[in-house]
């Protein structure tokens, strides 16, 4: 099993003393999985949501550090309030938008995420989506099973993904991953990002940087969103920038739902929508649940790259991957 791993600096407190851990639930939709917690119990003392809430006078003093599993526990003031002793908030996952930085900052609790476990896999899940709307998969697959299906139509045809042209908007860790993913499809790239990577790595997966937006947009055949939701990439793409891209283009948006809006362009995502929202609707859209990072290895590197933070904020040591307001 391929694995984070724990600085072997870090000390672990012997079994009398394990810090006390606050996770939302064991199980269930949003609670950490059942595989995890006999590793977990090796560091902390695991209590849930409803196990403080039964009894906050007893646990208040005591819960050093949580761990959120999908976005949960509910991280607000009246639970900051309530935890004097809290050190370290650890977040399953990279994307931070759901927790008030500056008020956990204000209570002197600091914030980490775990963006090496989950960078491979949420990178298979874009290339996953790219070749599945490429190739009509899903569409192709309700043709097949129907029982109204006499004959496969000679122009029902897909994209080409050989030597088609990839925007990547984010090369960050999973931005470069989609990269080499593409390379090895022998795909032209570009992309855009905040920080223009160095010669030797755009050398090594072909990559053009783009300075602007724009003639991304009008240039490739695919445009992969791979940022993280700010108030600079909150509805980055909008009407206008779907009217740049080429009408036969495809976008695909590994990141949250609100970092685009609406428009006319093929749309896989991965986003959080009603169930009323008039993009599940829409024909020409592939949609999935949040499954970026649902592998067992992926979920047990997430889980072992929190430990190793919380356990270095417990430590007085610099937390690996700490998050700051």
């Amino acid at each position: 099993r391929g694995c984070v791993g724990l600085d072997p600096g870090l000390s672990v407190p012997s079994r009398r003393e394990l810090p006390v851990l606050l996770v939302n639930e064991v199980g269930g939709v949003r609670g950490v999985l059942e595989a995890h917690v006999e590793f977990l119990k090796k560091y902390f003392h695991l209590i849930t949501m409803k196990e403080f809430l039964k009894n906050k006078t007893h646990w208040s003093k005591k819960v050093q550090a949580i761990y959120l599993w999908w976005h949960k526990p509910i991280i607000d003031r009246e639970l900051l309030e309530s935890l004097p002793d809290l050190k370290v908030i650890a977040n399953s996952g990279v994307g931070m938008d759901h927790l008030d930085l500056k008020l956990i900052s204000n209570f002197g609790v600091k914030m980490a995420n775990t963006p090496h476990a989950v960078s491979s896999s949420t990178a298979d899940t874009g290339m996953a989506l790219l070749l599945a709307s490429a190739r009509r998969v899903v569409e192709g697959c309700q043709i097949a099973v129907s029982p109204d299906t006499e004959c496969f139509a000679a122009d029902w045809l897909g994209d080409e993904v050989t030597g088609a042209t990839l925007g990547i908007i984010g090369m960050g860790r999973i931005g470069y991953k989609i990269a080499l993913r593409a390379k090895a499809f022998e795909m032209k790239i570009l992309y855009h990002n905040r920080n223009r990577r160095t010669e030797e790595e755009e050398q090594a997966v072909g990559a053009i940087y783009c300075t602007k937006i724009e003639d991304l947009l009008q240039q490739s055949d695919f445009v992969m969103l791979v940022v993280s939701l700010t108030p600079q990439t909150h509805k980055l793409i909008g009407k206008r920038e779907l009217e740049l891209m080429k009408p036969t283009a495809t976008l695909i948006n590994i990141g949250r739902g609100r970092v685009q809006c609406n428009g006319p362009i093929a749309q896989p995502l991965i986003p959080r929508f009603s169930r009323d929202h008039p993009l599940l609707k829409l024909k020409n859209i592939l949609i999935t649940p949040h499954l970026g990072i649902r592998t067992d290895e992926t979920t047990r590197m997430i889980t072992e790259e929190a430990v190793a933070n919380i356990l270095a904020a417990l430590n007085g040591l610099p937390i690996p991957n700490e998050v700051f307001p």
